[in-house]
Parts: structure tokens; sequence; C-alpha cells
């Protein structure tokens, strides 16, 4: 059997098979991965933390129970109930490193390296060791609005010998860090002095790995009176044996599982509402090298900041575009050796993907995949996205990085810009990323560059579809269909209702600007018009706040009489309406059905055109719309050796 955690005292129960996914069972470990049932004694485990032999991964979440929950695991403790196992992970591998620290509240000088990592139990460890062992007050945790508080806990000796008729945890008190307990309209509880314990009868639960010395002082203060010393051995046979004999089940997680299964274990016993991303594990897993990624990390969001369609990007979004390029290269440089089609490497940013990223990996690419980013950015600003709300999905971020990374100085010429803003709008219009997007991100990025290069059209383009039925289904005004077409009429030239300036120029100036309905809705609801007909995207169109105020529940006849009212002319006013693809007849006569047709048709005639297909979905003729392209001209990507 292999060695424990720390030392040959503990005693394995049973050994399980462990049973995990598939992509990790299958990494070529020589047993389906194992853990270890056994039991420690609870002093040895709080010696041990104290020591520094065991130790937190450093990705574990901070202290933060409140004093209830520290009272109740205290008071299982005391009578000898079952608190929940602890997880220990075996240290030992060299593959398997995660950046270690202390249990809150201790403090080493030179803390040694942990020979096991707590995965699970964290809570209830610490709340033991700090109350147990530490001789230092304990910590509560009373939410993000209050700071937290300290307290030393008490046992109540006569009320936790009623026990079962005096609840346990009533025998418990927590005293401030002055070890006094205030209650209004009640003598101040006075613990401050070993004196005063014993005269109001409140046992220090600091001292429990201590008791004969406490007891020997107890006993001689009350000069051995015979009730008190009965008394007393009663509270150490029915209470402090309980804690000298509790014995704590662990789980001891094996040393040669991979990193990949010790994060899946660690996911599925640590539930939280925040959920602990593939960023902080490998924060932690970094750190262990030395290297700190989320100081790397706040760098490069600085950096991002001055880009605002960029403010949203998240670390993650990060890591998976360097595991795009990562895997992209690896491949690239397997094809270069030879490798059969079959056995290449896949290309993946799945949680699996960036787990198995390396930190010599990380630094390779960390630079080439920002000045990608920000290659993006710039590539987004002319298609008159400016904000990370204007994106049409955030995963199109994540890919368009390793691709323009991959393309180098080809983003340059405008051949290649035509078809990557004809592979933009195909994705964005025909909502493929709304599933598998990880799966869609990958095959993304082995199609496109090869279609740069003059080979098969990507699936992303070949069967991107978006016809009158579904556009006009569409409501959702924060969809990507929607946002696509937005950003096509802003980058086209649309014009606000009443100010007449480009919507692009309002935006830039930070404006606000509102998907407004064109035929209003209280005007449409009057007329009988279904809401599914007047809140379809159709009926929408980007304008200024201020405008969407002027409009307001109008009849569109009404609201542009109101605009010649104030000096604009006919003329110009079906000028700013065509901008938006808006037939002015049909407004000016109040016509809903036939501008809900002819629209249909002109947002599809120009979605269509972006995707370079005509309005059967069908491809335009090369160089038919500005999307031809020549591969000659394509500079070729050469991974890196």
């Amino acid at each position: 059997m292999p060695h424990l955690v720390t030392e040959e005292r503990f005693r394995v129960v049973r050994s399980t098979p462990l049973l995990l996914p598939t992509f990790i069972a299958n990494k070529g470990m020589t047993s389906i991965s194992t853990f270890d049932i056994t039991k420690e004694p609870l002093l040895d485990l709080l010696r041990d933390i104290q020591q520094g032999k065991i130790q937190l991964v450093d990705f574990q979440r901070s202290w933060c129970w409140d004093e209830e929950r520290i009272e109740r695991v205290i008071a299982s403790v005391s009578l000898g109930f079952p608190v929940g196992a602890v997880m220990l992970l075996q240290q030992g591998n060299p593959d398997v490193k995660f950046k270690p620290r202390l249990v809150e509240s201790l403090s080493l000088a030179n803390p040694p390296v942990p020979t096991a990592l707590i995965l699970d139990g964290q809570q209830r460890l610490t709340s033991l060791f700090m109350s147990l062992l530490s001789d230092q007050p304990v910590w509560i945790d009373r939410g993000k609005r209050y700071p937290p508080e300290e307290r030393w806990y008490y046992i109540d000796i006569a009320q936790a010998l009623d026990y079962p008729h005096t609840d346990r945890r009533d025998a418990i008190w927590g005293l401030t860090v002055d070890k006094k307990l205030y209650r209004a309209g009640q003598p101040v509880i006075d613990c401050s002095t070993p004196k005063k314990e014993f005269e109001l009868g409140l046992f220090p639960i600091s001292q429990v790995f201590n008791f004969p010395q406490w007891r020997s002082q107890y006993c001689q203060y009350w000069h051995y009176d015979p009730q008190k010393l009965d008394l007393i051995e009663q509270f150490e046979a029915l209470v402090i044996k309980k804690f000298e004999h509790y014995q704590m089940g662990l789980f001891v997680l094996r040393a040669e599982l991979p990193k990949e299964a010790v994060c899946y274990i660690f996911e599925e016993n640590n539930k939280r509402p925040s959920e602990l991303t593939h960023f902080d594990l490998l924060t932690s897993s970094f750190a262990a090298t030395d290297f700190d990624l989320r100081s790397d990390w706040i760098a490069r969001e600085k950096r991002f900041s001055s880009h605002q369609v960029l403010r949203l990007l998240k670390p993650t979004d990060f890591l998976q575009a360097i595991a795009l390029m990562v895997n992209y290269a690896r491949r690239v440089n397997a094809q270069q050796r030879g490798c059969h089609p079959d056995k290449l490497p896949k290309v993946a940013c799945n949680r699996q993907g960036v787990l198995c990223l390396e930190l010599k990996q990380y630094q390779c690419w960390m630079e080439p995949i920002t000045a990608a980013f920000e290659k993006a950015a710039r590539f987004l600003h002319t298609q008159a996205i400016f904000d990370a709300d204007d994106l049409p999905y955030p995963m199109q971020l994540v890919v368009m990085a390793p691709l323009f990374a991959i393309l180098g100085e080809g983003t340059k010429l405008d051949r290649v810009r035509q078809r990557i803003e004809q592979w933009f709008y195909c994705e964005s219009a025909s909502g493929i990323y709304s599933r598998s997007r990880e799966a869609v991100a990958a095959k993304n990025l082995l199609e496109v560059p090869q279609w740069l290069k003059g080979g098969e059209t990507p699936t992303t383009v070949r069967e991107a579809h978006l016809n009158a039925e579904r556009l006009q289904s569409l409501v959702n005004s924060q969809g990507a269909t929607y946002r696509a077409l937005a950003a096509l009429l802003r980058r086209d030239g649309a014009l606000d209702f009443v100010s007449g300036e480009p919507i692009t120029a309002a935006r830039y100036f930070d404006e606000k600007i509102e998907n407004h309905h064109i035929f209003p809705q209280q005007w449409c609801k009057g007329q009988g018009i279904p809401r599914s007909r007047y809140n379809s995207i159709v009926n929408k169109t980007p304008l200024t706040a201020k405008t969407n105020k002027f409009l307001g529940g109008k009849a569109p006849s009404e609201y542009l009489a109101k605009l010649e009212a104030q000096g604009m002319s006919r003329q110009r006013i079906d000028e700013i309406l065509r901008s938006h693809l808006i037939e002015p007849t049909t407004l000016h006569n109040n016509d809903f059905e036939a501008f809900f047709e002819a629209r249909t048709q002109a947002l599809l005639a120009r979605i269509n055109r972006a995707m370079g297909k005509d309005l059967a979905g069908e491809p335009l003729p090369e160089n038919g719309n500005g999307n031809g392209f020549h591969p000659k001209r394509f500079i070729d990507y050469h991974a890196p050796k």
C-alpha cells in the first residue's frame, strides 16, 4: 500500500475505486484512480495543521463560518457525533503541483512543504483548529456588511452535564476578545482570569487538550471540595474524553491522481454559488512554480481597458484563447512532422484543454494573444462594434484572438479582412454559439485559416442561413442576430431620427443608444397587432435615448409630422428612415403590414450580403460582393518549433 498522509499511523479501512469522467479515466493511469478511507485522531490532525504538514490549496476560498456553524461543530465533537469526513490530497506527484497556504490564524516563520492538502473540510478543520489548539480567539464571519469579530469559546460545565435536557449548543458560550460577555440588562460574564473561570464554572475550549493542568488549578481553587471534584470528573468523562478520543474520518486521494481528476473532485465536493474556475485552478498550479497568474491577468486587464469592446473579457476567456492557440500550434507541428490525420492532436478550449496548459506554454503565447485581442478590437471597431454589449457572442473574441495571431500580417490584407467579415456575420446571424460553444470555437479555428488559404468553405459559413420566418420570429433585442443587424446599420450610416447625426457618433461619445420600436408598442396594441409581430426585431432599430423619449407611443405619422413641424424637411426625414432600411411611405401611412414585410426583406438583404449569400441562402459569386479572395496573397502560418 502506498505511503499515506504525513505518517504511517493512518489506518486504512477500505480502498475504493473512484469513478471519474471518461476524459480523466483515459489519462493512462496504472489504475482507475483510487482514494483510501481511513480515520485519524482529531488531536493528531490538528497538530499536523499546526506544524504546517497539512495545508490548504491556495485556490480555496477564505474561511467564512459564522458563530452558529462554529458552535454546532464544537457541540457535535463534544458529544462524539460525526461532523463529516475530510478529504486530503497526498503530495509527492511532480505533475500535480498546487500552491499551498497555511490554515487561517496560523503563522509560521518557515512553513514546511506540506505532505497533504485539504480539498474538502476546510471550514470544519479551521473552526476546530482555531477554537481548540491555536490559543487565539476564533474569527467570526459576519457577512460583507460587517467586519469580522473574535470569540473565545467556553463550555458551561453544569449545563453540559445536563444533556440531553439542555441542548449542548446552549452550553457553549462565545465571549468577546477580552473574554467577557455583555448582555443587555444582565451582569457581565467575565472570564478574563482562570480564577473567574473557576468561579463561573465555564471551561475554556482552547484548553481541551491541556485539561489536566486546568483541572489541577480548578481543584486547588476549590480546595478539593468533594462536590466540585465529582463535577469535574463527570465533565472529564462525558465531555473532555469525547474530544481526546475523537476520530475524524478521512478520504485520502492518492498522489498519482492527475491534475484534472483532482480539480474535478474538488469541484464536486465544494459546491458554492461562485463556481471555481479553471483560472483559479491554474493560478494555484502556476504559483507552485512562482508565477503569479492573477497579477499577470490584472496587468493585461488594465491594458485591455482602453478598448470598451474588451471590457467584459474574463480571465477564463483569455485562457481559452491561449488553449486554442497552443493546441493549434501543436497540431500544425504534428502535421509538419507527417503525422497521420487520424492521430493529429485535437484543438480544444474546454475545461480539460485549459487545465492541461503548462506554464511555459502560457508564457510563450501570453503576449501574442494579448496583441491579437487588441487587433480583434480594432477589427470590431471597423464594424461599428464599440462596446462589449454590441458584440453578438462573447465567444467570438475567444476565437478571433488566436485566429488573428495565426494570420499575423495577413490581417492587413483587404481581401482577408473581407472574408473575416463574412465569417463573423455568418456566425453572428446563424445562432451557432448558442450551443456547444467550445466545440464550435475549436472547429472554426481549424477551418477558417484553411479557407483563407484557398481551402474548403468553413462549416459556419457554409451552413449559415437566415430566412424571413426566423428573422420575424426573433424578439430579443439583446440577441446575437439583432446585435449583428444593429452593427450593420451603424456601420452603414444609420442616422438618428431627431438629431440626424450618425448613430456611430452618438455611440462614440457615450450617448445612450436604445433599441426602439419603430411602430410604438402602445399604438400597435391599440390596432390589435399581435405581440409576436410588433415585438419582432424587424420593428426595432437603434436610436438615442432622447429620440426614444421624443417618439413616445405616438403613431409613426404623428412623430414624423412633429419632426417636420420642428423644421426637418420631408426629404431629410425619408433619407433618415432609409438609413434604417425603412420604406418611408409605410410610416407616413401608418401601414404596419407593408412596413413589416418591406423591412424584413431589406434586413435579410443586408445581413445576407454581409454573409456572402443571396436571399435564398446561396453563396454569392466570388468577388461579387467584395468578399473575393486570392489565396496566394495569404501569409502562411508556421508554428514555432
